[in-house]
């Protein structure tokens, strides 16, 4: 048994096909194949059902796979510390981001960090929360950037910021007169909210529910992205709430439907999450590093904006 038949046979559970399998290893298809049934042959076990389209894994053969990430992960650690003790950082690193953080926050730190680590390849993947969870317990990503908490007892959650949310009020709209909004403001029945599945959704009605306004709604409208809620609310659909950072670019003509709030703001936390096995620590606090230093002064112009605001009214 070898470490390399280990790896061959995670590629093969990963991908449930021997070619793309061999190619994630750079390794030829026959090649990849021998190696695995030289391994089946020596525990005297099928790992994989060839049977199936696509192929399946054995009952036992998943606990052989459960047991072969521990050893490909332990392997991998005295890698990582000889690197950590060199000071080496670089390599591949895979990062997934929720999509109603990445549009803004990626665009942030990109350049600032390749330029200061210019050895490590990152690979940035859009995933949505419940993705991230099972990847980074799967072991396909290294790390992530997502709102928290989560709670998952195998992730660790680094917080990063805490990131304000904005109404986008229509002139329409009964708050379009407020200068400053509160969360008792706020009623869910005229939030116009992103699709289920985004985690900035279960923070509005969440938020909202605190304060039970909540009333039989006319028309309920879900959209996947926030440029679609901004255009509905726009059409006097409703409001909507922001991101803060998705306000520092919007359109000189589009930010006199911005309310902020009265301090304490309503606020999501955003956090870098990592599996409690992860090896690549040095990688990961590289990362943490540069986004804290790249948002530490967007996140505090908020207060600046909020008495600009009322200024104008």
């Amino acid at each position: 048994m070898t470490i390399s038949q280990l790896k061959y046979i995670l590629a093969v559970a990963k991908y449930q096909n021997f070619t793309r399998a061999a190619a994630s290893c750079f390794v030829t298809q026959p090649t990849l194949s021998m190696q695995i049934q030289k391994l089946e042959e020596e525990l005297a076990i099928k790992i994989f059902d060839r049977s199936k389209k696509p192929l399946k894994v054995t009952k036992i053969g998943e606990k052989i796979i459960e047991q072969a990430k521990s050893i490909v992960d332990e392997s991998n650690r005295m890698q990582d510390i000889i690197e950590q003790e060199k000071g080496f950082v670089g390599g591949r690193f895979v990062v997934g981001i929720i999509p109603t953080i990445m549009p803004t926050l990626l665009p942030m730190f990109l350049k600032t960090f390749l330029k200061r680590y210019p050895k490590v390849k990152l690979e940035v993947l859009e995933l949505t929360t419940q993705d991230i969870i099972q990847k980074l317990k799967d072991g396909h990503i290294d790390a992530a950037i997502a709102a928290t908490p989560l709670e998952v007892d195998h992730i660790i959650e680094k917080p990063l910021y805490y990131e304000p949310f904005v109404g986008f009020v229509p002139e329409n709209h009964r708050l379009f007169p407020v200068k400053s909004l509160k969360p008792e403001d706020l009623n869910l029945d005229d939030i116009l909210l992103l699709e289920d599945g985004h985690c900035f959704s279960d923070n509005i009605i969440n938020l909202c529910s605190a304060f039970r306004n909540n009333e039989n709604n006319k028309v309920t409208v879900q959209a996947g992205n926030f440029q679609t809620l901004i255009a509905l609310s726009k059409d006097d659909f409703g409001m909507t709430l922001l991101p803060y950072l998705n306000t520092l670019e919007m359109a000189e003509s589009d930010t006199k439907y911005l309310r902020y709030f009265e301090k304490p703001e309503p606020a999501r936390q955003v956090s870098l999450i990592y599996s409690k096995s992860q090896l690549k620590i040095q990688l990961i606090q590289a990362l943490q590093e540069t986004i804290t230093a790249v948002i530490r002064g967007a996140i505090s112009f908020y207060d600046v904006k909020l008495i600009s605001a009322l200024k104008k009214r």
